[in-house]
């Protein structure tokens, strides 16, 4: 496996053209969701194709797949197109925030890893800045479409730091969209540090679960049980 190439037990994932790279949040989010029952999925902000196509695995949704970002789109479409469920699965170049506009449907399950970078340093490489910084899609536009294209029994799933987590958890509340699932991820066990909340939202959830998971035990590379039954129907180690 090299740096331009990722291989997961049913697909592989070839990200030498796009920005932002496959990386755990992916992974997690792509695990944690229940697409089973699903019948259209939007990712937004598809980058490499990598949520879509894990969600295509666990699924027989039709999906779309969108992106601002050229470099990432022509990544997708290749790692798309090399996949069993390339027929299902839809990869456009599209702004968010115009998408919502122009489509006269609705999804009832929408996924974003989104750019969370609200006030930082920009890094020099443009496609990278943008995949990581909110500018172009900042959490109001994010929740404020969702809301108008996400069914009334819809799901919508988002992973994001925990400071980031909470302040789209406030914009999301005046959306209507009320926190259904909260999966919280912390590097390792011994310590109380948490990563990353995966969040699902929904309109008028019935039931409210909420699960705390560590990557790691005591060592670099010694996962814990939870992370690997998480994602093991996707990592060729686990």
């Amino acid at each position: 496996m090299s740096g331009e190439t990722f291989v997961f037990k049913q697909f592989t994932i070839h990200q030498d053209k796009c920005p932002m790279k496959v990386g755990t949040d992916a992974v997690l989010l792509g695990s944690w969701i229940n697409a089973q029952n699903s019948t259209r999925i939007l990712d937004i902000g598809t980058g490499t194709g990598i949520l879509a196509i894990m969600l295509a695995q666990k699924s027989k949704a039709i999906i779309d797949a969108i992106d601002i970002d050229l470099y990432a789109i022509e990544q997708a479409k290749s790692n798309v197109e090399q996949c069993k469920w390339h027929d299902r699965i839809f990869v456009l170049h599209e702004n968010f925030q115009d998408y919502v506009n122009q489509i006269t449907f609705q999804y009832d399950l929408i996924v974003s890893n989104p750019p969370y970078f609200i006030d930082s340093y920009k890094s020099p490489e443009e496609g990278r800045s943008i995949a990581r910084h909110n500018d172009f899609l900042p959490f109001k536009d994010l929740v404020d479409g969702v809301s108008k294209i996400l069914s009334p029994h819809g799901k919508f799933f988002v992973i994001l730091p925990t400071r980031e987590a909470q302040i789209f958890n406030s914009i999301a509340e005046k959306s209507n969209l009320k926190l259904a699932g909260l999966l919280r991820v912390k590097t390792k066990a011994e310590n109380g540090i948490e990563k990353r909340h995966l969040m699902q939202f929904e309109f008028n959830p019935v039931s409210y679960e909420e699960k705390t998971i560590s990557i790691e035990k005591d060592g670099r590379h010694n996962y814990h049980e939870d992370y690997i039954d998480l994602t093991k129907d996707y990592y060729i180690h686990f």
